[in-house]
């Protein structure tokens, strides 16, 4: 069984259980709920699957191994205990949880990368880019966010937003004609959602899309995001925009 934490040990809900301190040992609580009020009533919360924790849990965190003591009452995601024992921190979460914790927690911002000088290999994967775009019968976001669980957005997509996304918005608004922006847009907020494919490396096949099983489709995307360029398109002229302000880089009909 596992249990999130703070990141310094502490538990999410009441903050005054330090499970780090309590290596070892066993935490147990006396004024919890009767079996009656289910698995989400008061006592010590543990999951089989360590990304079920999430339930009640955030990012940044703290991975605990533990041991059920007495179990009160379960659903699929949860079981409800009087008491648990803290076996071991584990501290290699992108293993643990079969996604990129680690890049989640510390995203790439491509304008904080010094863009390279716009070559040939930049525009082929700008095309491959498009032409994966022009296959998805919907939306980026909507091929990325149906293959990955239904908590990934939520849980996922805040820290990135908190940290990248609202800048590189911006950015990119800026350096295009107002008129043109809300179809710019909508290309940039497809290359922040395959940008976070790339932290899903388990998915072997992606919603609305055709490709060879257990390639990223959407791989160009995230090389340029890498590289420090973001791409855009306002239904007839892509651009390459990266550097601080976001300015267009290259611009050009595919």
């Amino acid at each position: 069984m596992y249990k999130l934490t703070r990141p310094n040990g502490f538990d999410f809900y009441t903050s005054t259980i330090n499970y780090r301190a309590a290596m070892g040992t066993t935490i147990r609580v006396t004024d919890y709920d009767p079996p009656e009020k289910g698995p989400c009533g008061k006592g010590l919360h543990a999951s089989r699957n360590p990304n079920d924790c999430f339930v009640g849990a955030e990012i940044p965190c703290a991975v605990f191994k533990v041991k059920g003591v007495q179990p009160i009452a379960k659903d699929r995601r949860k079981t409800r205990y009087q008491a648990l024992k803290v076996l071991e921190e584990i501290h290699d979460l992108d293993a643990l949880f079969g996604w990129k914790y680690s890049e989640v927690i510390d995203p790439i911002h491509p304008l904080k990368i010094k863009p390279p000088e716009i070559k040939e290999e930049h525009v082929r994967l700008l095309k491959e880019w498009a032409l994966a775009l022009d296959s998805v019968s919907n939306s980026g976001w909507d091929s990325v966010w149906a293959s990955v669980w239904n908590s990934a957005k939520d849980l996922v997509g805040t820290p990135v937003w908190d940290s990248i996304v609202a800048s590189v918005r911006d950015s990119v608004a800026t350096s295009v004609r107002a008129s043109v922006w809300n179809s710019v847009g909508a290309s940039v907020w497809d290359s922040v959602w395959v940008y976070m494919s790339s932290f899903f490396p388990n998915v072997k096949k992606w919603k609305y899309v055709d490709h060879a099983p257990g390639v990223n489709p959407f791989q160009s995307g995230v090389d340029l995001w890498k590289m420090g360029l973001v791409p855009s398109c306002d239904g007839t002229i892509w651009r390459l925009h990266g550097g601080p302000d976001g300015g267009v880089l290259w611009q050009g009909k595919l």
